[in-house]
């Protein structure tokens, strides 16, 4: 066997377990297996301005593949704290990343020394694994192990921790006859998925409901056969939008308290059955849960058998990977509907598309300053079905996700449970990054976009393409919309004069983004007339293909706008006048069809 270092040995698995891209930060404690990259060869490291970002890119990579799991590296202490936000966002969406920190020597551990946290103490809750090794012969096993329990089950994180003498140590060890370990994953029976069947057979109105587990599993194509064998309309949770095109005949729109469609909750509130399958019924999609389940009888399918009756109790639940529950759910259909045993959903499907042609929000306005839905009816027209959107959190990502329009499987990109500020520009940069030459587009408020705004230096150095829409009120508009109900506007602004004003940059809007972009080696182009908006995109489009760097487009927003939403899907309040016809809406899926 060959005698090399633990850091050399843990570089050598990396490889063997696909692992070709990694995001980090060296640091003192880290700096053996940045030394063993260096002389190991096969990885393409992108250097991070901060070890959060690093975690971000790492989730961007990973979710913009299937297969893909990214790798984030950073030295001790402060490092590792810095990667609790990207643990807990990858954790709660079910995202596979591995974060690799170092730590002191094992011997100073326990005496306080420079930078030793007991980060394996800190992040274990966020964390499908978390350890400090402490012996160097432990190295190969601990990441063998690392792989196979971010594979198997419900995927997620891991966080290795190294001491900076475990990784220097030499050890025996032979990478020629390593090979990762079997991935366990639940697996359906056909007798449960024929009992669910006979329940959705029963039913007169019955639903899909889609989760980003399908997406995690690959399986939007089996999703699009099953409904499509059973005439079955589908709602894609938030997580799951795109595994099933929005102007697909069957797709029902969503459904939920901010990221839905008006008539996706008209159609959840007719049905009398749902099937759900790899999803959280989480609470923005649920709202108050009488509502959401009186009346309607509940299959719910998941991978992780505590999920079944966390937040209500099924009338009959399947611990299953969504992909194998799926291929028994189409061989299964596939048979009734080869003996004629399966009823005729038609009316039922078509009466969601008809809702579906007119439930629609007003995007058409010619106000100034620019209103929001103005935006997302502009990036409708400019951006073709293959574009890949992300996204975190804020009143730019809820009216994205009314107004926009996804059309397959990764193309929505969004950390939907923990929604960090500052997410969204490390996650497109590790998005662009798995996939290069791609359309990736960002959509951030100027809140999120200034949290981790140095990030862009990244995309500048390592001519990391992609655009960024940027919708600046100079709010915290989320915040500032909730705190409605207190009968406050209180810290939440975020505008100012600022002294070096000048041009095209308006007044009382605070931070010059564009100005702060260029200084990081981006392009950016304001726009503050809703009419210069389509050039703008199309420019943005040419200047990314030139520059190969990231591109913002900062679009000046009235400064208040309250968006669609409630706390019921039967009691969601439209604070803006609704669409009367095609005119108001041209970019509405049925808009032009009246």
């Amino acid at each position: 066997m060959a005698l090399m270092t633990a850091a050399e040995a843990a570089v050598e698995i990396l490889k063997k377990e696909g692992i070709t891209n990694v995001f980090g930060l060296p640091g003192a404690a880290i700096n053996p297996f940045y030394k063993a990259m260096q002389t190991r060869g096969g990885l393409h490291h992108t250097l991070a301005r901060h070890v959060e970002g690093a975690s971000h890119m790492a989730e961007g990579w990973t979710r913009a593949q299937a297969g893909n799991i990214g790798v984030c590296i950073g030295t001790s202490g402060p490092a590792g704290t810095d990667m609790i936000t990207g643990l807990y966002s990858a954790s709660a969406d079910s995202i596979p990343i591995l974060c690799i920190t170092g730590q002191a020597p094992v011997a100073k551990l326990h005496k306080e020394d420079f930078q030793a946290v007991d980060i394996a103490s800190i992040a274990k809750p966020l964390t499908k694994m978390a350890v400090t090794v402490l012996e160097p012969a432990q190295v190969p096993g601990t990441f063998q192990q690392a792989f196979h329990l971010m594979r198997s089950g419900r995927p997620g994180p891991v966080l290795i921790d190294l001491p900076i003498d475990v990784q220097m140590t030499q050890i025996e060890f032979d990478i020629d006859t390593y090979e990762p370990l079997p991935v366990y994953k639940p697996a359906a029976t056909r007798k449960q998925i024929d009992k669910a069947l006979d329940m959705l057979v029963e039913a007169e109105r019955p639903l899909l409901v889609a989760g980003g587990g399908i997406i995690n599993a690959d399986a939007a194509d089996l999703l699009q056969e099953f409904a499509e064998l059973t005439g079955v309309p589908v709602v894609p949770t938030l997580m799951g939008w795109g595994t099933i095109p929005d102007d697909h005949p069957l797709n029902a729109g969503m459904v939920g308290l901010q990221t839905s469609h008006r008539y996706g909750n008209e159609t959840m509130l007719a049905a009398d059955f749902v099937l759900g399958i790899g999803n959280r019924w989480a609470n923005r999609h649920t709202g108050d849960l009488e509502t959401y389940t009186q009346g309607r009888t509940f299959v719910h399918v998941d991978i992780e058998p505590t999920q079944i009756g966390r937040v209500f109790a099924p009338d009959y639940g399947i611990v299953s990977d969504a992909k194998a529950a799926l291929e028994l759910f189409v061989e299964a259909a596939r048979e009734r509907s080869e003996a004629g045993s399966l009823p005729d959903r038609l009316e039922w499907a078509e009466s969601a598309q008809e809702r579906k042609r007119h439930l629609w929000r007003k995007t058409n306005f010619s106000d100034t300053p620019i209103k929001p839905q103005r935006v997302y009816q502009e990036m409708n027209r400019a951006f073709d079905r293959d574009v890949r959107y992300v996204s975190t959190i804020g009143l730019s990502q809820i009216q994205a996700a009314q107004l926009l329009h996804v059309y397959g499987s990764r193309h929505w990109i969004n950390a939907g449970q923990a929604g960090p500020l500052g997410w969204t520009v490390p996650a497109a940069l590790g998005v662009a990054t798995a996939l290069p030459g791609e359309n990736v587009v960002a959509i951030s408020g100027d809140y999120d976009f200034q949290f981790m705004i140095e990030e862009l230096a990244v995309g500048a150095q390592f001519n990391i393409g992609y655009i960024h829409v940027l919708v600046n009120n100079a709010y915290l508009g989320l915040i500032r919309q909730a705190q409605r109900a207190f009968d406050m506007d209180y810290h939440v602004q975020l505008s100012f004069e600022n002294v070096n004003s000048e041009g095209d940059h308006p007044g009382g809007y605070g931070v010059d983004h564009v100005k702060v972009a260029e200084g990081l080696g981006c392009k950016a182009i304001r726009v503050t007339d809703p009419d210069e908006l389509a050039p703008a995109l199309e420019k943005a489009q040419a200047l990314r293909d030139e520059f190969r760097v990231p591109v913002i487009v900062e679009v000046i927003l009235e400064r208040v706008t309250n968006v669609s939403m409630g706390v019921s899907i039967a009691n969601v309040t439209e604070f803006e006048e609704l669409a009367n016809g095609g005119e108001d809406a041209p970019t509405a899926l049925f808009a032009n069809l009246d």
